[in-house]
């Protein structure tokens, strides 16, 4: 998922967790469209560079949104664990068209300055309060849709970011990475973070209601562009690869 802001462009990768259930780390949820296909669906990945399981082929009942999937739990998530053992048909790449794995949150939540050494790459202090602000859900684009430059700015950086979806486990020392054009920008470690998400999301919930599909971005490691001397900015035909251990990569084009 890749959202678009006036000075920043926050690349991040979705990790569903339980909240009370829990998918397994093997179950890859997207949504996904297809030229035989109406519409959005629902489907499981089969790992870096796979093709898809149709969950709403093998259970027409299941919804076609994701909102709507992880609002039903553990109904929908034991339908997908289901079709993960099935050994069913699956749709190669080159026939889907993933989209973002939640278009519409009515909330994308961010939190800045959260990781130790990106601090001590702008020589400010740590936080002792999580630095909470907010994204519009309609500057959300796919993981591998072009992202369009503002107009109006000619500062638009890069910045990869773990994104969850509220849950219990602790995705805390996972490597995190950004690549402009094949150069490594930002590479770091979950394990950096000065707020874990099980205390952003206590934090986040004494002021607002979360409610199922709801993002948190939790900050990223060092090596933006604007911290460099001279800044770097992106700019038209810059190609932006965000890669975190264990659940992949997304590409972004800037046009």
């Amino acid at each position: 998922m890749l959202v678009s802001g006036r000075r920043r462009l926050l690349t991040v990768l979705l990790q569903a967790q339980k909240w009370p259930f829990q998918p397994s780390r093997d179950m890859r949820l997207v949504q996904f469209r297809a030229p035989h296909l109406v519409g959005p669906h629902l489907g499981l990945e089969t790992g870096n560079g796979g093709g898809v399981i149709n969950l709403n082929a093998f259970d027409p009942t299941l919804p076609k949104t994701m909102t709507q999937f992880l609002e039903q739990g553990e109904a929908t998530l034991s339908v997908a664990r289901r079709a993960l053992a099935a050994q069913l048909p699956v749709l190669p790449r080159s026939e889907v068209t993933f989209l973002a794995p939640v278009t519409r949150p009515d909330k994308v939540v961010c939190v800045g300055m959260n990781y130790v050494d990106h601090c001590k790459e702008q020589n400010v202090p740590v936080p002792k309060e999580p630095i909470i602000f907010s994204k519009f859900a309609s500057s959300i684009v796919g993981p591998y849709d072009e992202v369009v430059l503002p107009p109006q700015s000619q500062e638009v950086d890069w910045e990869v970011e773990l994104a969850v979806v509220i849950g219990k486990k602790d995705p805390h020392n996972l490597k995190i990475c950004c690549r402009v054009n094949g150069e490594v920008v930002q590479s770091g470690n979950t394990n950096q973070m000065v707020f874990k998400t099980e205390d952003l999301i206590a934090w986040v919930s004494q002021f607002v209601t979360f409610y199922p599909g709801d993002v948190i971005l939790t900050g990223t490691p060092p090596g933006v562009g604007v911290f460099r001397k001279p800044p770097v900015f992106l700019k038209k035909g810059d190609e932006v690869q965000c890669e975190i251990e264990e659940l992949g990569v997304i590409i972004n084009k800037v046009v």
